[in-house]
């Protein structure tokens, strides 16, 4: 049988495996089946953080948003002030609030305000 000469398809693969790998330690970037098995290890990581990275964010600002609101002898805790806001149909979303209380306390507290009005005009009967 004669020789077959396959070129440049084989080295043009494990390249492109070693290009993803040039960032790893050790054997991990020198190595074409121990960088095939880390670069599928760093893709699962990466898809799997991706969506921790989403619930880490969510815990970071409702955390600044119960500081805030605690801090200061406001009385509502975190659920009642995001079901009150929910009530009235204040469409901010955890993000938001969480800049807002980082940056401007006092438009929390105006919020906070405006709601306890509220809620205090409608528990207080009218004598007409």
């Amino acid at each position: 049988m004669t020789r077959v000469k396959r070129g440049y398809i084989a080295r043009r693969r494990r390249k492109k495996i070693r290009l993803f790998g040039s960032s790893f330690r050790g054997a991990h970037s020198r190595l074409t089946r121990t960088i095939a098995q880390q670069k599928i290890r760093a893709l699962v990581s990466a898809h799997r953080d991706r969506d921790k990275q989403k619930r880490d964010f969510r815990r970071l600002w409702i955390t600044r948003v119960n500081g805030v609101i605690r801090e200061n002898g406001v009385y509502y805790n975190y659920s009642k002030f995001i079901h009150d806001l929910h009530k009235r149909q204040l469409l901010l979303n955890r993000k938001i609030l969480a800049q807002i209380a980082i940056f401007n306390k006092k438009t929390i507290f105006m919020i906070s305000n405006e709601i306890i009005k509220k809620e205090d005009c409608k528990k207080s009967p009218e004598i007409i």
